[in-house]
């Protein structure tokens, strides 16, 4: 039992052969697929692929590196996606965050797409997807300020996730305490990622996800290749020797943590 809680099924790198992916997704045993937005656009081609897939969910946002893209005002854009997370497949505000890697939107630009995404995700009652890139100490005192300005029952003890988590264990104990999940992605199969396998190791059972980020951040043994759902297996089995666990239990495990942090009743 799977879950890939992040990837970006809706890009063109999956235009030959989507459906063939999804099939080899459930052969793996993949149970669900969460394709986040990163801009309207996309936003709104997760849902449609969610309304194609039974095994496909979807969550809706503007990533930071796309907020300089956008023709819309913020507040006409936030307008937008409020009616977006009303379809019923929509279970989280996402992929939204910072990032200081690219220098595509100015960090002040940044901040205002953040606040404003985290305050509609209050507002709606819906966990986040968050991404940090070099920007970690920014990104942990914008959630603290969030979570301590007060959030709704549902959202208080599983506030969001931090999506392909790469940080070091001081940030990951600071989030984790403020209720967050981690998600764990390719990299942590990789001979260098020493630093993200002793957070995996460290940190509560309960707290850790499981994603691809496809097709991107591709796992050992097909890395170079295009990242795909069934691949999050090997996210399992490199974080079930990280924690002395089966794959199993990874999978199963995890798979309740994303059942729980997004409502998924059916999963839990």
């Amino acid at each position: 039992m799977l879950v890939d809680t992040h990837c970006h099924l809706d890009f063109h790198q999956f235009d030959a052969d989507r459906e063939a992916v999804v099939e080899r997704a459930l052969e793996a045993g993949v149970l669900r697929i969460l394709i986040p937005g990163i801009d309207l656009e996309t936003s709104r081609a997760a849902i449609r692929l969610s309304e194609q897939y039974d095994c496909v969910v979807a969550a809706v946002g503007i990533h930071p590196n796309n907020v300089a893209e956008s023709k819309l005002p913020l507040n006409a854009v936030i307008a937008e996606l409020s009616q977006l997370a009303a379809h019923e497949q929509v279970f989280a505000i996402g992929e939204i965050g910072l990032d200081y890697y690219w220098d595509k939107t100015p960090p002040v630009t940044q901040h205002r797409w953040f606040d404003a995404q985290l305050s509609l995700a209050n507002d709606l009652a819906l966990p986040v997807i968050i991404h940090n890139r070099e920007a970690t100490d920014d990104t942990v005192a914008q959630l603290l300020r969030w979570v301590e300005g007060g959030l709704p029952q549902a959202l208080s003890q599983r506030p969001g996730v931090l999506h392909s988590y790469s940080g070091d264990w001081d940030a990951a104990q600071t989030v984790i305490d403020l209720g967050f999940c981690l998600g764990f992605t390719g990299p942590v199969t990789y001979k260098n990622a020493n630093m993200m396998r002793e957070v995996a190791e460290k940190m509560p059972f309960d707290r850790m996800l499981i994603e691809t980020d496809a097709p991107f951040l591709t796992p050992k043994p097909h890395r170079g290749d295009r990242n795909e759902p069934a691949y999050v297996r090997y996210v399992a089995e490199r974080l079930a020797e990280v924690k002395g666990l089966s794959p199993k239990q990874i999978g199963d495990r995890t798979t309740r943590n994303a059942a729980t942090l997004f409502g998924w009743t059916d999963l839990v």
